[in-house]
């Protein structure tokens, strides 16, 4: 047959055939029971049935390699010639292309001496400055003279090598331009410098690489030794706040069980007291209801009496009738509504004082782990206000400033909110010189007016601390309380709303409390800052986000 006929003359010849026109594009392998759909091309039966059974629904069959879709399905019949020449193909070795062999892709290194579709190189050779497939590398390793090249994993930077200028080798390397060049550089512009060969420079850099592998992987190991450090350090913490967390909720279990205890114990002595007392109140009440009547009794038969016209009748039953016998009753009964046990609220609100005391922050860094963020709200502020640094600096100016109109906006005082509202624990400090008004108030504290509806500390919507040449006083509601302690230049603010605390402290190297509120805060609260200006002096107000400060400056 001719097909075995031209096989084997191809055989005779030593041409081998290119095994990836005999492969399936489905599934990469030899074809198995071929057929040629309408467009030639060829696959395995079993490849394009799975394929098309996979486009049932779609009513039109294509081609996985040109896309030509065709309609209807088309029959799939084995090619019988092209069966028998793959069977005789194989007998003379025909196999798959392995991995290796597969042809140079995007990104692969090209064998440089394939002609038409190249195959992916295996190696580069620094001595040809070419790169080769398995088959064109074979000769590096059969021929004496090419066993000597130097190959290297197959690369694109072979260029690297090529003296742009000469287009040569380079082979040479200038230690005193510190570069490589190749033969005709060394006897032209590198004429007279220390020259060496690069492999000589290799080896020498390379003693040098591995001494710096050397420090490098020291310093790896005394790194790793202190991550190990640090990992065992930060357990080691973990372990002790565990620990920690575990001992105080006990003992706060153990404190909350003696507070429920004391608790139930007063409620259980109030009832007692109240009971005993209720009792006794109630006997007394009872006797002189008896005692009501019976006066009621004799009144009416007094009464009585005295309507009778009988004078004997008269005169023999008033003796009896007008004698009254002594009172059960003490002419007069102290009576203590609502204040009888106003002496067990008082033990109580002094054990709640103490404890409060005793569980409020006491050092600095204690107050730091409630700092909050505070930037100043434009909308509030002043029109001689100028806000700056993301609204953590105000300045004084002297003309107004161009503020569109706001309901929010104090007219009068010069004085601006913080855009975030206060609940819970907070934290933060101001720096001062001059004078400065440092507060707290309520958002809906009044904005347009001159009066003390307005003013920070002189209502009871706002509680200022009012410092000036080192000295403060406290003012909330209009009222006035001096303190006789000297005010450092930062002052701390600690508000607790939710127990009610404001407290105000002189921070320095030491944290000292200037002044302390107990009250119920029925609003959110804001910060607030008033400026007191003399004269022309301009006054600042920075917030460094770090330590959460208020800073004033004198310009």
């Amino acid at each position: 047959m001719f097909h075995v006929n031209f096989i084997g003359e191809m055989a005779q010849r030593g041409i081998q055939p290119d095994s990836s026109k005999f492969c399936c594009s489905i599934c990469l392998d030899l074809l198995k029971d071929p057929v040629t759909i309408p467009c030639g091309h060829s696959y395995c039966m079993s490849c394009i049935k799975d394929c098309w059974d996979g486009e049932e629904h779609k009513e039109i069959y294509s081609c996985p390699q040109c896309r030509q879709s065709f309609t209807p399905r088309p029959v799939l019949v084995k090619s019988t010639m092209f069966a028998e020449l793959l069977e005789e193909m194989k007998k003379m070795g025909l196999q798959a292309a392995p991995p290796d062999l597969c042809y140079a892709g995007p990104g692969d290194v090209a064998c440089d001496v394939c002609s038409g579709r190249k195959l992916k190189a295996l190696k580069s050779c620094l001595t040809c400055l070419a790169s080769y497939c398995e088959q064109h590398l074979q000769p590096h390793y059969d021929s004496a003279p090419l066993k000597k090249h130097k190959l290297v994993e197959a690369t694109v930077k072979l260029q690297e090598n090529i003296c742009s200028r000469h287009d040569e080798v380079m082979k040479i390397f200038c230690r005193t331009d510190q570069q490589c060049i190749c033969s005709l550089c060394s006897m032209d512009e590198h004429e007279g410098h220390r020259k060496v060969s690069a492999a000589a420079e290799r080896t020498e850099r390379q003693e040098e690489l591995e001494l710096s592998r050397q420090k490098i992987q020291q310093r790896i190991q005394d790194t790793e030794k202190d991550v190990k450090v640090l990992q065992q350090e930060v357990e080691a913490i973990s372990r002790s706040a565990d620990k920690a967390v575990e001992d105080s909720e006990e003992i706060f279990t153990q404190l909350i069980r003696l507070v429920e205890k004391r608790r139930s114990d007063v409620k259980q002595q109030i009832r007692s007291q109240q009971e005993e007392e209720v009792s006794r109140a109630e006997e007394v009440q009872e006797k002189l209801k008896q005692e009501i009547a019976e006066l009621r009794r004799k009144d009416a038969e007094l009464e009585q009496l005295s309507h009778t016209q009988d004078h004997i009748h008269f005169l023999q039953n008033y003796p009896s009738l007008s004698c009254l016998s002594e009172s059960t009753h003490s002419p007069s009964i102290n009576i203590r509504p609502l204040s009888y046990f106003e002496d067990v609220t008082a033990a109580v609100s002094e054990l709640r004082d103490k404890l409060q005391e005793l569980l409020k922050p006491k050092t600095r860094a204690e107050f730091l782990q409630y700092s909050c963020h505070i930037t100043l709200d434009p909308n509030t502020a002043h029109t001689y206000l100028s806000l700056s640094e993301g609204n953590r600096k105000v300045t004084v100016m002297a003309e107004e400033q161009s503020y569109p109109s706001h309901p929010d906006r104090f007219t009068e005082w010069c004085q601006v909110l913080s855009r975030e509202s206060l609940t819970g624990r907070c934290y933060w400090e101001v720096k001062w010189k001059g004078t400065v008004f440092i507060a707290v108030s309520y958002q809906d504290i009044s904005r347009t007016w001159y009066g003390n509806e307005c003013g920070f500390g002189n209502n009871d919507k706002s509680w200022s601390l009012d410092c000036y040449n080192m000295n403060c006083l406290f003012v909330h509601n209009n009222i006035r309380t001096a303190i006789l302690l000297p005010v450092s230049s930062r002052v701390g603010v600690y508000l607790d709303h939710t127990a009610g605390i404001l407290s105000f402290y002189s921070v320095s190297e030491t944290i000292t409390l200037l002044h302390r509120v107990q009250t119920t805060f029925t609003q959110p609260l804001h910060a607030g800052l008033r400026l007191y200006i003399e004269g022309n002096t301009s006054l600042f107000l920075s917030f460094n986000q770090d330590l959460h400060i208020y800073v004033f400056n004198l310009k």
